[in-house]
Parts: structure tokens; C-alpha cells; sequence
């Protein structure tokens, strides 16, 4: 009687799985909408400035915002 040695099975031994198990579960309702806001690029946050020149006008909120007419800096 032959006797054959212990050994590992190697990947052609084992079964394929196939991919029913890897179904993808929807989201919760409140990570849909988080997701959504955060792919949307976040918030985009203006102001209104008024200058001392008289210009009035909206800018995005930043540390450095000019007037666009005269280019004076605007304090935030």
C-alpha cells in the first residue's frame, strides 16, 4: 500500500467561490446624505464686503479678499 505525503493544497486544489457572497448592502439613509455632501466638494461659504470706496459686492470668505474695484484689502 502507497502512502501519500501530507501537504498543503494548493490554489488549483481549492474550489473557486464564486461572487454571490460579495453583494454590496445599501448604505444607511443618514450616510447617503453625508456621502453625498461630502462628494458634493463641502459648503461654499460667501460674504458681503463693503469697501471703503463705496464698492459693495460678495466674495468668497477668505483671509485675503481685495476689492475688486479699487483693491483695497478687506478685513474678515
Amino acid at each position: 500500500m502507497r502512502v501519500r505525503p501530507l501537504r498543503q493544497p494548493t490554489r488549483r486544489d481549492i474550489p473557486a467561490r464564486s461572487r454571490a457572497h460579495l453583494t454590496s448592502v445599501p448604505a444607511p439613509p443618514e450616510l447617503k446624505a453625508e456621502r453625498r455632501v461630502r462628494e458634493s466638494g463641502g459648503p461654499e461659504d460667501k460674504a458681503f464686503y463693503s469697501c471703503s470706496c463705496g464698492y459693495a459686492f460678495d466674495a468668497d470668505v477668505t483671509t485675503s479678499v481685495t476689492c475688486p474695484h479699487c483693491g483695497a484689502g478687506q478685513a474678515w
